[in-house]
């Protein structure tokens, strides 16, 4: 079974999902967007989507002219039943794609901060694996608005939006659940001029 993998920046991949997703024999192809790889139109066998997340506004078409296409290929594996997930920059493109808002520009949330699942974050398949919650990473401006239909999973303290869903298995994360210990570690040697600004000196 493969997935496929959207990379939406440098050095930003699946780290620790994707040592999980390898030890249960799943396979994915990579679409480096952010080097201007093409974006798929159709699913071609893939048995769900992964778009990560990056730096830029998930509304920067200018800059950014593959987000639109990214929105487009979230709704469609949603159509066909297919699993989505989209992290930080993901979680807003499954946002955006479903006609939720997108906050720009809101103060840096970064660093170890606590997540706290809602009552439905509590029971839901997935993000009940987090109990009652915990420290996990963030790094991040922008938040989203609830998609209308979206069940609440997360919150955290400045950040009412942290997880939801749409329908059954279209799931949008804004925290970084994806990065260990030695993820970040890995981050604040690869990305430290971006890291640099919001760490003190």
């Amino acid at each position: 079974m493969t997935l496929l993998v959207i990379e939406n920046y440098p050095k930003a991949g699946l780290a620790a999902l994707g040592r999980y997703a390898s030890a249960r024999g799943l396979t994915w192809h990579v679409i480096k967007a952010y080097d201007g790889e093409p974006i798929p139109e159709a699913l071609n066998g893939y048995c769900g989507l992964v778009v990560l997340g990056g730096a830029q506004s998930a509304l920067d078409d200018a800059a950014y002219p593959h987000l639109a296409s990214v929105c487009a290929l979230i709704r469609r594996f949603h159509e066909a039943d297919l699993p989505v997930l989209g992290i930080c920059l993901g979680c807003q493109l499954i946002a955006r794609a479903f006609g939720g808002r997108n906050v720009l520009d809101r103060p840096i949330e970064f660093g170890w901060h606590e997540v706290i699942p809602t009552p439905s974050g509590i029971s839901d398949p997935v993000l009940g694996a987090l109990g009652e919650g915990g420290p996990l990473f963030h790094w991040h401006t922008d938040t989203v608005s609830l998609p209308d239909g979206a069940l609440h999973l997360a919150k955290s303290k400045m950040t009412p939006i942290q997880a939801f869903r749409v329908g059954r298995a279209t799931y949008a994360i804004q925290f970084h659940f994806e990065a260990a210990l030695q993820d970040v570690r890995d981050w604040s040697s690869d990305l430290s001029d971006e890291i640099l600004p919001h760490t003190p000196n």
